[in-house]
């Protein structure tokens, strides 16, 4: 959600039971226009906030020019002061997902420790050595954001455009969706390169718009079911809830630009969703 209307898109997401204190809503208001300020983004979005067993992690992303591409993740213990987290790599999140288990501790040098025999080598000639990986919780905070982003980052239909030289940018025009539409989960698409579209026959892509419509929609996501959308308010707002990411919620005022996204959970993927199904 964008840090310039933060209280305003905590109240909406409230209804979900996430929320912070008045002191912490005061600091990200104060902070994140400083970090704007220092990093030169031009938006700052407040990402949500990641439950540790000593200390939480607060998350801030900085936007350039592109929305999509060059998106920087920072780190706060304390609503003020904001670390820098690696890019996640392919190689980094293959060593988070063999060594790091369990919930976070809220330390980012905490480091997990993984070893394993492997064997090297083919025939006569293979030989077992013993390997360890070793990361540290930044690098797995880092990983657990870009996961989450992958999964579960949703934008309303026409919220962004992307120009024919590939920039994607917040669409001005963009009024929100009409309330009959913004029931519809086909509606609503993954902020994140596209991986179905690609797929597509040139039939199917023929009712596509190409400046709006170059993401991935929820609805073919796989397993189906993996998303909640609700209606709240008397019907004036959208809510949608991811069931594979628990504490992840987006919502969305119909006929007005108004949407955003927040987590608050504790950075796990719940494996239990296909026997919820």
């Amino acid at each position: 959600m964008d840090s310039e209307s933060l209280h305003y898109s905590l109240d909406l997401a409230a209804c979900n039971g996430l929320t912070l204190s008045s002191e912490q809503r005061a600091a990200l208001q104060t902070s994140l226009v400083i970090l704007k300020r220092n990093y030169k983004f031009s938006r700052v979005l407040f990402w949500g906030k990641i439950l540790g067993i000593k200390c939480d992690y607060f998350i801030a992303q900085g936007v350039e020019d592109d929305e999509m591409k060059n998106k920087k993740s920072l780190y706060s213990l304390n609503c003020m002061d904001w670390h820098l987290l690696p890019p996640a790599t392919e190689s980094m999140i293959a060593d988070v997902a063999l060594a790091a288990q369990g919930r976070f501790t809220g330390d980012p040098s905490h480091e997990y420790e993984h070893t394993e025999m492997r064997i090297k080598g083919e025939g006569d000639d293979a030989t077992e050595e013993e390997v360890t990986v070793k990361v540290n919780e930044a690098s797995r905070l880092a990983t657990a954001v870009s996961n989450i982003d992958k999964d579960a980052s949703v934008v309303p239909r026409g919220a962004f455009t992307k120009s024919p030289s590939g920039k994607v940018q917040t669409n001005r025009s963009f009024g929100g969706l009409d309330p009959i539409e913004a029931a519809k989960l086909r509606n609503y698409l993954h902020f994140r390169e596209p991986v179905n579209l690609k797929k597509k026959s040139i039939l199917e892509m023929s009712h596509l718009n190409p400046a709006i419509d170059f993401l991935d929609p929820l609805s073919e996501d796989i397993p189906k079911g993996s998303w909640s959308l609700q209606l709240e308010r008397g019907s004036t707002m959208c809510v949608l809830r991811s069931l594979l990411w628990l504490g992840l919620t987006f919502f969305h005022i119909p006929q007005t630009p108004q949407h955003g996204h927040i987590y608050m959970g504790d950075g796990l993927m719940n494996l239990d969703l296909p026997f919820m199904l």
